[in-house]
Order: C-alpha cells, then sequence, then structure tokens
C-alpha cells in the first residue's frame, strides 16, 4: 500500500513571479495563464510567498464607492499594506508554505488544512521551486479508477497485508464505494480491515457485511 506522492500530482513548470513584479503584471500572469495564485521567487528560484486573486482583490475592496454606498471596510494593518503595495514582495502571502515532492496526499492535505491555504509550493532539498500542488490536484485521487481501487484492496490490503485470500473476503467497488463481503477467523480484524481500506487512495466509503467465524471474547475467556 502507498499514498500517491505530491511530485506525481503537482504541476510543473510553474509561472512565477519575481518580488519586484509590478501589481498589473501580476494581474497579467494570472489571467494569460488561467491560474488563481503564482509563487513570488528569489535569485535562487526559492519561494518567498504566493500572491493570489484574494491578495490582489484588497486593492479593488479598499476603493471607495463612487455612489458611497457601500462603506470603505475597516482594515487590519497589513491589509492595509496589502492594499496599498504596487509590487509582489508588497502583495504576497508569507512567508510561503512549501510541501516536498516525496510527501504523499495526506502529508500535503494535512499541511493546507492547518495553514489554511489553497496550494503549496513544491520545493527540493535546496528549498528551490520544483511545482505547485493544488486541493483540486490532491482531489484526483478520486478519479481513480475502480478497477484499479479494487485490485489495490485485494493485492495490497488483503492478501499482503493481512494474509486474506478471494475465498475470504469479497471487494467489489463502484465510483470509489467500497463493500465488503465474507468472513474472517476473529471479529477484531473487521476494524483493521476497514480502516486500512479506507486508506487507499481514491476510496469514498468502506461498507460491507463481513462475519467473523470465531467469537473472540469467547476464545479469551480464561477457562472455569
Amino acid at each position: 500500500m502507498r499514498h500517491r506522492t505530491v511530485e506525481e500530482l503537482m504541476t510543473r513548470g510553474v509561472v512565477r513571479a519575481r518580488p519586484d513584479t509590478p501589481f498589473k503584471e501580476l494581474v497579467r500572469l494570472l489571467s494569460e495563464n488561467d491560474v488563481t495564485a503564482v509563487p513570488v521567487v528569489d535569485d535562487l528560484g526559492r519561494p518567498m510567498g504566493v500572491v493570489s486573486e484574494a491578495d490582489l482583490l484588497r486593492k479593488s475592496a479598499d476603493q471607495s464607492d463612487p455612489a458611497g454606498m457601500i462603506p470603505v471596510p475597516n482594515l487590519e494593518a497589513w491589509e492595509r499594506a496589502k492594499a496599498e503595495g504596487s509590487r509582489a514582495e508588497e502583495l504576497m502571502s508569507a512567508p510561503a508554505v512549501c510541501a516536498r515532492p516525496e510527501w504523499n496526499v495526506v502529508e500535503a492535505a494535512r499541511l493546507m488544512e492547518t495553514q489554511n491555504v489553497k496550494r503549496l509550493p513544491v520545493v527540493d532539498e535546496a528549498d528551490r521551486l520544483l511545482g505547485i500542488v493544488s486541493r483540486g490536484d490532491l482531489l484526483r485521487i478520486f478519479l481513480r479508477r475502480d478497477e484499479a481501487i479494487r485490485e489495490e484492496i485485494a493485492g495490497d490490503v488483503l492478501r499482503r497485508t493481512m494474509g486474506l485470500g478471494d475465498a475470504d473476503v469479497s471487494v467489489d467497488v463502484r465510483d470509489g464505494r467500497v463493500v465488503l463481503g465474507g468472513s474472517v477467523e476473529y471479529k477484531g480484524l473487521i476494524p483493521v480491515i476497514e480502516q486500512l481500506c479506507r486508506g487507499v487512495d481514491g476510496v469514498v466509503s468502506v461498507s460491507g457485511d463481513v462475519v467473523c467465524r470465531t467469537d473472540d471474547a469467547r476464545r479469551s475467556a480464561p477457562d472455569t
């Protein structure tokens, strides 16, 4: 069993900006390349921060309404600085929250969640930009074919990890939903199998009717 890595899912050939890239050039980069953010890199190609549409829109939000209908928002000092910025280094969200190419999907997703970011620049051992991985990239694992998921569960989870054969537990996968059937020797194996199946990339849910052939409690009880 293995999760897909960031290197397998990331976008290469990343559109990037320099610290002195002006506001209008940043808007052009986003528009012409159909992206919602660009990393800002230094002279060595190391990410310093990320400029997103949200960062750039603060300038528009800070403008007064000509009709006087909408009040100017009360911005915090850092938000005001961004709204008044004109270059990438003044507009970017920094420092850049980065991932490594060998990370798996779970590690990248957890970092996005804890840091509340939508994308992660991917860097090498010298912190140089290699690519970028987004939430959408991580969600691509749910486009895996049902047959590929079934083969991984049957081969890696059941046969190689749990030592079970096709005659013990059956696997059916439809639209990423795993349905298990059959029987195992002990009841305690059932939640273990289900948990391992949930950890397979592309699995949406796990259900089924696996029963035990032996009563664990009765087997472990002392003789009287």
